[in-house]
């Protein structure tokens, strides 16, 4: 049986408890406090991470803050992708990772983590949301709602032209031009094509028979590297759709479309990404400190942008190198704090996580051991 987060809070609460207790309430491993004052820090010394490129502006943001207050840190992030992201930690080669996914259960007992002391655990932090847009670029066309199976439809290749029927029945106002459909598509191993499968597998099963997968399971479309890939190669063409981190069809200026959801057509949004999140539960069968969540994409309840990326933070529970310990605690410290949170946001615009889903994570990164 699913246990909701909201339900779960209390006991991961009662572990940060403990965790706390005999330690200043508002003091943190980085040296800031939760009245966002700087005070005197002692760590020091240089890690590297990497992974998701989707939360490359909200890595920058949170890694000038935590440097800011730790001026004897040096913190890097390779936006290699989710799936590089993961093997590296794997490997050892990082001490933290970012993913547009969890790790799968399989995937963790399969194991080994390198960078972790053997038999302990990873955890899995939802620290970054955001709406996935699909993007797309038709001359005369500035303004499209869709609904999951016609989504699935241009994706899977048997919607093969813009005037198509299904597209004009839920945009009758717009001129749809007689123009081939070329669906664009992450050529890497991807969190963020994982998500968007996951929507088409969810709300439109019935078009999109695909299981959800990082890797782009057809031969169809057009294949780009990375989120700016694809942005790059819709933004170039004509007819040309696909789905990038929200942030990223902002940047660019890119049109994008409303998603059906119940009998309306909502546009994304952070506020209607965090809806979701706070929505759905947390998936059974994961150890204490790893919180991956299973989005319930097929919601109707108003408001609600069902596609959506939660981009995690993932990490040891206790290191192989004690030394990286303090730095990488503090830094994720800081990454889940309202100050963190919102320098994010202003820089990326994805959304902060709530208070409740923090409360949770901070029980979680009190996992991590600190000699």
């Amino acid at each position: 049986m699913k246990i909701s987060r909201i339900a779960q809070v209390g006991a991961v609460a009662a572990v940060a408890a403990l965790a706390l207790a005999g330690c200043a309430a508002n003091e943190t491993a980085g040296g800031t406090t939760t009245d966002e004052t700087t005070a005197a820090s002692d760590l020091s010394g240089e890690i590297a991470g990497g992974g998701a490129s989707s939360q490359e502006v909200a890595v920058q943001a949170w890694t000038a803050g935590f440097q800011t207050a730790n001026p004897d840190v040096t913190i890097t992030y390779d936006p290699s992708g989710s799936g590089a992201g993961r093997e590296s930690f794997q490997a050892g080669a990082f001490p933290f990772a970012g993913s547009d996914r969890a790790f799968k259960i399989e995937e963790i007992e399969a194991g080994p983590f390198d960078a972790c002391v053997e038999g302990t655990d990873i955890i899995e932090l939802p620290t970054y949301i955001s709406p996935i847009a699909i993007i797309f670029n038709v001359e005369g066309v500035d303004a499209l709602n869709l609904d999951a199976a016609t989504t699935a439809g241009l994706f899977a290749g048997t919607i093969t032209n813009w005037n198509d029927p299904a597209i004009a029945a839920l945009n009758p106002d717009a001129t749809l031009p007689d123009l081939a459909v070329t669906p664009v598509h992450r050529a890497d191993d991807s969190g963020t094509t994982e998500n968007f499968t996951d929507y088409l597998y969810q709300a439109a099963g019935d078009v999109w028979t695909s299981e959800p997968d990082g890797v782009w399971p057809l031969s169809s479309g057009e294949a780009a590297q990375g989120t700016s890939g694809v942005v790059s190669a819709v933004s170039g063409g004509n007819g040309t759709i696909g789905y990038a981190d929200a942030s990223r069809a902002a940047e660019e200026g890119l049109s994008t479309a409303a998603i059906q959801v119940g009998d309306e057509f909502v546009e994304y949004s952070p506020e209607a990404a965090a809806a979701i999140v706070d929505a759905s539960p947390l998936e059974d069968g994961r150890s204490e400190g790893d919180l991956a969540i299973e989005l319930q994409r097929t919601s109707e309840e108003a408001g609600v942008y069902p596609i959506v990326l939660v981009s995690y933070m993932i990490a040891c529970q206790e290191y192989a190198d004690a030394a990286v310990a303090p730095i990488v605690k503090g830094y994720l410290q800081y990454v889940a704090s309202a100050e963190g949170q919102d320098a994010a946001a202003a820089a990326a615009g994805n959304a902060p996580i709530s208070d409740t889903l923090r409360e949770q994570v901070n029980a979680a990164i009190d996992l991590i051991v600190v000699e």
